[in-house]
């Protein structure tokens, strides 16, 4: 055999194995169960599965070669256009990381659908050179959120009227109206009020949840002073800091303007739970400060503690529903893990943002901001499964 010969069956066979490899990826990626669809760097469709075909309604035809952006509309749960730049696919290929969001897309017959999106950039020698998304319907899912937070909201309005009258009767006991009562007795009756408080609390926290994510309540923009709001919030709570020796500390910095329009109640609120959270999580003997920095564009608000901390393995889910972290359940018990999530979704709404540093040893310091030029909506929207 002479080298030419040689070296053209090498050639073959090396052309046979590509050929094989890239079947066998091919085959692959139309099994994902998942809709899928794959872009080259500059966006163009390069492949697209059966179940992206079912979902989307359009055929494997009418989407390869097109543009993607252009092809696959993304829109918002208010049906408004998504930029270019805030679609998922967009900042895998920009950042290199995988993005996944919940997002709407357009299919073909214009109906709306919303997806749980999962994006990776194609790395190749340190450069993206396209990307596959991965999507699935969870339109089953968001109807299954909706009729527990229905059911959440009527229970929690059933539950009211009962608690009401336990409250009101435990107090008339507690201050004599029915006959004179012993120091034992008067402490059982304490212990009642305070775990009616508790339901109460919670009862209003789980209609406050609900009442975000249907999108229905209200909110009141209008001129305050925040750090008046953070004082009354200070005063509301030195007695719980008192009862475990707490240091609670109160500063404003910056020489920019306390006043900012937004809605005062909603302020209160998040400002409230927040602080609450670092009385609650530090230890006796600790120090929560709560730190108002008035800045030019914004006023931001740090709530600093000396508490257990929020452990690294957890700090992704700290703003989940439900979520309490491990170090926290096993010292204390009582919670509900809604407190971060509503806190989360009253700031969204007020154009805010919110972040947190930790560490088990020191404690957390939980930061949130609020922007000085804000077109407020009329409704609060939900913190979204859909952004």
């Amino acid at each position: 055999m002479t080298k030419t010969t040689q070296s053209k069956n090498q050639s073959g066979q090396i052309k046979q194995l590509q050929f094989g490899h890239r079947a066998e990826v091919d085959a692959l990626f139309k099994s994902i169960g998942d809709g899928a669809i794959s872009t080259d760097e500059f966006g163009r469709i390069t492949g697209v599965n059966l179940t992206a075909q079912q979902i989307l309604g359009y055929s494997e035809g009418e989407l390869l070669g097109t543009w993607f952006p252009k092809s696959i509309i993304a829109v918002t749960a208010d049906d408004q256009p998504i930029n270019l730049m805030d679609r998922p696919i967009t900042k895998a290929y920009l950042t290199g990381k995988p993005v996944a969001k919940n997002i709407y897309y357009r299919r073909k017959d214009g109906y709306k659908i919303p997806l749980a999106v999962n994006v990776s950039p194609i790395i190749l020698h340190d450069k993206p050179v396209g990307a596959i998304e991965v999507f699935r319907d969870i339109t089953l899912q968001q109807e299954v959120d909706r009729m527990k937070s229905e059911f959440i909201s009527l229970a929690s309005h059933q539950l009211r009227t009962p608690l009401s009258a336990v409250k009101t009767y435990t107090h008339m006991l507690y201050e004599g109206y029915m006959g004179d009562l012993n120091s034992a007795q008067k402490k059982a009756l304490m212990t009642i009020i305070g775990s009616a408080d508790r339901m109460n609390e919670l009862i209003s926290t789980l209609l406050n949840v609900t009442r975000i994510e249907s999108g229905s309540v209200e909110v009141t923009p209008k001129l305050l002073r925040i750090d008046k709001i953070a004082e009354e919030v200070i005063k509301e709570l030195s007695l719980a800091a008192d009862k475990k020796s707490i240091k609670l500390i109160f500063t404003v910095c910056g020489k920019a303007s306390s006043t900012i329009r937004t809605d005062s109640l909603i302020v209160k609120e998040i400002i409230a739970n927040i602080v609450s959270n670092a009385i609650k999580y530090t230890p006796d003997g600790g120090k929560v400060e709560l730190i108002i920095n008035l800045r030019k564009n914004n006023i931001v608000v740090d709530v600093t503690d000396t508490g257990w901390g929020i452990p690294k393995y957890s700090q992704d889910q700290i703003f989940s529903k439900f979520f309490r972290a491990q170090n926290i359940v096993q010292r204390e018990t009582i919670g509900t893990g809604l407190g971060l999530y509503l806190v989360k979704g009253l700031l969204e709404a007020l154009g805010g943002k919110i972040w947190f540093v930790s560490d088990e040893q020191s404690g957390t310091k939980f930061s949130f901001s609020l922007p000085r030029k804000q077109k407020l909506p009329i409704l609060i929207k939900a913190p979204a499964p859909i952004s």
